[in-house]
């Protein structure tokens, strides 16, 4: 059990902690965050590939039962554990401010019965996809803390899922609103 480890598990709680709470504070206003899997049943596939990074990384941490193979790390060495801690980080960060940029607009997954209005300010205006570019810099973070072959191929899948997602809100967000979502995509990059 590595400092590194441990903080890499608390950095995942944190994150998870954060949405939580923007969804409980959403809640109390009567906007329902959770929507998840409502318009695509596919959208499901990130639940165990998001359970499956989290209990690797829980495993490696605190020896709960899983086959060695998979969890053993590619190379040996601090430095990457460092930058990958010091990456988790910063996506935490990122993701903080880019609920407080979503104000009421905040939804997991893609709301067709009472979409808010288009956010194109403060993390919008850096990338159209803010929340996701923190994700996948959170799990290449724990990748980089971690090196195993299940994070690995976790994560190679959730960019690859979260890219789907992006395409689908951004059919949606061209139907939704339009001219004006064309202005902004103009002007903001879809990642980085």
């Amino acid at each position: 059990m590595t400092f590194q480890n441990v903080a890499s598990v608390c950095l995942f709680a944190l994150f998870v902690i954060i949405v939580l709470i923007r969804a409980a504070m959403l809640r109390k206003r009567g906007i329902r965050v959770l929507v998840f899997g409502q318009t695509d049943k596919n959208d499901f596939i990130l639940v165990p590939l998001v359970l499956a990074i989290a209990y690797t990384a829980l495993a490696r941490t605190f020896g709960f039962p899983i086959w060695d193979v998979l969890i053993y790390p590619f190379w040996s060495g601090e430095l990457a554990g460092w930058i990958g801690l010091a990456l988790c980080a910063a996506a935490i960060t990122g993701f903080a401010l880019t609920l407080v940029s979503f104000g009421n607009s905040f939804r997991v997954g893609i709301d067709v019965a009472k979409p808010d209005k288009l956010v194109t300010s403060g993390m919008f205006s850096v990338s159209r996809n803010p929340i996701y570019v923190c994700f996948l810099l959170f799990f290449i973070g724990l990748f980089l803390i971690h090196r195993n072959i299940v994070i690995t191929v976790a994560v190679a899948l959730f960019a690859l899922a979260i890219h789907r997602q992006v395409l689908r809100e951004e059919r949606f967000l061209a139907e939704h609103y339009g001219e004006e979502y064309e202005a902004y995509r103009k002007r903001a990059r879809r990642y980085l």
